[in-house]
């Protein structure tokens, strides 16, 4: 075992699922096997407790990192904010400086409030937007964070949030009166939806935009029209997709405009800071109800998120990870044929994902992933591009890929049977309890 792999069996005694976030577990990529730890991260490179190089070809810090860590010019904003001072019991203005410019990237939007987190950002929005509207219920598709709000969903049938990117979300510690005060429906199920908000007092729709694929048959546009007749607050997460295919949200690639958006990952480029932006007669709802929090108004994430939105737009990042994440599905395809291999790919180009079509997915996946990483890769089956992805990385990448590919040939012919060469667990998939 590395000294990554001995911390993480020691963080189990000590943390509560071993860490801060379900998706950096190591069950989630290589159980037992994954580093676990980092020392230090450059472009896409990331150094383990052992001082071994890795080329990050995964989930680049959970998308946080579009422009690559440790970016230059983003850090050496962030290092002259801590040289001035990063608290104090005055207000920073760069707060002002950025609610400034996401209204000139969303100009359908007057006013913006702050947080750090991704699930803050979405609590925060549903709290205004319940205050505003003065209902209850909302109507839910996509991941929208840990919240009680959100996961009380569960409290409806069992596993209402199944399709929603995981399965097993307890609602253990939500209360229970919080029953069918959120209802979850179908992308591209317009009706589905629509029924929703006939029987249920709907009074928000919230929703990802585009995930795994995109809108059929004018579907967001149906949303749009069916919330301003019904008089219910549309909200876009944008947590994930926002600056990936535009300077900003999605929604701006199908001209499709809510009431309110959330924004965060991308927008610091590994610092803390996402953001709600929304209509003025909504917004201004936040002052009829309580949300507050003191390190909110601390200085790096403002100062990171300005300093990253001038990079994004001087250098176009958007179109620059787009067609890294096109070129990367190529690979994927081009792999797939040769050595007939078959997977599905979901997802828009910059964050995209591929299945195993085996019966035994599981064991494909695990073998997949062990085989990069002792090529040098942090590498499963989800990609999230950087401007740092270069040429010379990406072909590296497709040549590994591809011995990893020849060597699952002989398992997709059954000529050999993959669980004698998968030597330890399988990777985790949804939400599972570690002991």
């Amino acid at each position: 075992m590395g000294k990554g792999q001995e911390l993480y069996i020691k963080a189990k005694k000590l943390i509560p699922g071993g860490n801060m976030l379900l998706s950096k577990r190591p069950e989630m990529h290589l159980p037992e096997k994954w580093p676990a730890y980092f020392s230090k991260a450059k472009g896409c490179k990331v150094w383990d407790l052992d001082g071994k190089e890795y080329i990050d070809m995964s989930i680049m810090g959970i998308g946080t990192n579009t422009l690559g860590y440790g970016h230059k010019e983003v850090d050496r904003a962030v290092l002259d904010t801590i040289s001035k001072g990063n608290m104090s019991t005055l207000n920073c203005p760069e707060e002002v400086m950025l609610a400034e410019k996401l209204i000139e990237i969303n100009p359908w939007a007057e006013m913006v409030r702050f947080a750090r987190t991704g699930g803050e950002a979405n609590a925060i929005a549903v709290r205004i937007a319940r205050a505003a509207c003065g209902k209850d219920n909302v109507a839910i598709c996509g991941y929208h964070g840990w919240h009680d709000w959100y996961l009380s969903a569960n409290h409806n049938n069992g596993d209402d949030l199944s399709s929603h990117l995981l399965k097993g979300l307890s609602p253990k510690g939500v209360p229970k009166n919080l029953k069918n005060s959120v209802f979850p429906f179908q992308y591209n199920d317009f009706e589905g939806l629509k029924n929703l908000v006939n029987e249920n007092e709907i009074g928000v729709i919230k929703m990802e935009v585009e995930r795994n694929f995109g809108p059929k048959d004018n579907f967001l546009q149906k949303v749009r029209k069916l919330a301003t007749e019904k008089n219910i607050i549309l909200i876009f997460d944008e947590c994930t997709s926002g600056f990936r295919e535009t300077f900003g949200g999605i929604h701006k690639k199908y001209e499709v405009f809510p009431d309110m958006a959330m924004y965060g990952k991308t927008l610091g480029n590994g610092y803390a800071i996402t953001a709600v932006v929304g209509k003025k007669n909504i917004m201004e709802a936040a002052q009829k109800t309580f949300i507050s929090s003191t390190f909110w108004t601390e200085r790096i994430g403002p100062s990171a998120a300005l300093k990253t939105l001038e990079v994004m737009e001087k250098n176009k990042s958007w179109e620059i990870i787009t067609n890294i994440g096109i070129k990367v599905r190529e690979i994927w395809e081009n792999a797939s044929k040769l050595h007939k291999v078959p997977i599905e790919i979901q997802g828009i180009p910059s964050l995209s994902s591929f299945s195993f079509l085996s019966k035994k997915s599981d064991y494909f996946a695990t073998f997949f992933t062990e085989a990069m990483l002792k090529k040098g890769f942090l590498s499963g089956t989800t990609f999230y591009s950087s401007t740092a992805h270069k040429e010379n990385i990406l072909s590296k990448y497709e040549t590994s890929l591809n011995e990893a590919f020849s060597a699952l040939t002989k398992f997709e012919n059954e000529k050999e049977k993959i669980e004698e060469f998968v030597d330890g667990p399988l990777i985790h998939k949804g939400f599972q309890r570690l002991n």
